[in-house]
């Protein structure tokens, strides 16, 4: 199957355009229901396989698809290396919840996805609302994605976010503190992270600061992505779990769907993992591990933000940096949506805006620079 195309061009009224490819016509209806009901997006046309879609793209050119795995006469792995290597266009993973679907996940992350979700389940209120929330914030973010030279799409009025404070507090943190047993190291990252993170954590030897991450991504899909990473790297890369120590040379992945924070435990941190509603429209949130780290850790946490849509992070890297901690955001050359990292800079969050590339020197920099009260 050879995927050609005509330019593509802006949407009506500058909409980003979403072309939904899946086997299963209740799941393209409950999508194309989702996604026109935001006011920046609309539906180009949906497909029941990938060769109904190649055609589709030949004479219009989506801004995203969102594309199913298990799919009648080509399966959407196969669609999507074709894709990439033909005519790159954004592509969303819409996925089953189940561990065999989460290794599926992962080599289309490696094949050039730029997201992954879950199918929505409307069975409720809240769970449609929810499904609402995160189908239209990842298609908003791969519209944005930095696969080729595309036009803008307009930035979107979104509902009020909650913030840190419903799960950690906000507390007067002392920029002085009694160093405690080494350095943390903490990042956030969302679309385009989890390529950046295996850029980064790669790179690391095996005597490394401890790292806690906070990757948006959905629940079962963290535990793959972390056994991948862990068999790819020299250091010990591992789905966090409740009361864990970080330790020299591991680094620990929030669980999907669940918050964590940082709590220090006499000379040593460890996780806590938390149940609690979205913050910054997200759970994991960047932000409730970022204030965490603040009260917990200091001037002795490095915070790092990386590419991803939206601002989670943003604040609670501020918070991070008034605590004394260091702060860096990735440069918008380097990422694939230049969202978090933007909102951070604006905030006068990130003491450093540096290159993917530069990261991992950076983290075993503060092996021999803990801060001194």
């Amino acid at each position: 199957m050879t995927v050609t195309a005509s330019p593509s061009g802006a949407g009506k009224r500058g909409k980003a355009r979403v072309l939904i490819v899946d086997d299963s016509a209740a799941v393209r209806q409950a999508l194309t229901e989702i996604i026109d009901s935001d006011p920046g997006l609309e539906v180009m046309a949906t497909a029941p396989d990938p060769y109904v879609a190649a055609e589709r793209i030949r004479h219009e050119v989506p801004d995203v698809i969102f594309l199913d795995i298990e799919m009648p006469r080509m399966d959407g792995l196969t669609f999507l290396r074709k894709l990439m290597s033909q005519r790159p266009i954004p592509v969303v993973i819409c996925s089953t919840l189940t561990e065999q679907g989460s290794a599926a996940f992962l080599q289309a992350l490696e094949a050039g996805a730029v997201d992954v979700i879950t199918k929505p389940r409307v069975n409720t209120a809240e769970g449609l609302a929810e499904a609402r929330r995160r189908i239209c914030d990842v298609a908003r973010a791969a519209a944005r994605a930095r696969l080729s030279n595309r036009s803008p799409v307009p930035a979107m009025q979104v509902e009020r976010k909650l913030t840190a404070d419903v799960i950690v507090p906000p507390a007067n943190i002392r920029r002085a503190r009694a160093v405690v047993s080494g350095s943390i190291v903490c990042i956030g990252a969302s679309t385009g992270g989890t390529e950046a993170l295996r850029e980064v954590l790669t790179a690391l030897p095996p005597d490394c600061p401890p790292i806690a991450i906070v990757q948006h991504m959905p629940e079962k899909f963290t535990a793959a992505f972390s056994r991948r990473l862990d068999a790819l790297c020299a250091i010990e890369v591992r789905e966090a779990a409740d009361g864990d120590l970080l330790g020299a040379g591991q680094a620990l992945i929030a669980p999907g769907n669940r918050h964590m924070v940082l709590e220090r435990v006499g000379e040593h941190h460890r996780v806590a993992i938390k149940d609690g509603p979205p913050v910054a429209r997200h759970r994991p949130s960047v932000d409730v591990m970022f204030r965490s780290a603040a009260q917990a850790a200091g001037p002795n946490a490095l915070g790092i933000l990386l590419t991803g849509m939206g601002d989670d992070g943003a604040r609670g890297l501020l918070e991070m940096r008034n605590a004394g901690a260091r702060t860096i955001a990735q440069d918008e050359a380097s990422c694939i949506v230049f969202g978090m990292p933007k909102e951070a800079i604006a905030l006068g969050a990130a003491a450093q805006v540096l290159p993917l590339t530069r990261m991992a020197a950076e983290i075993l920099r503060i092996r021999a620079a803990v801060p001194q009260p």
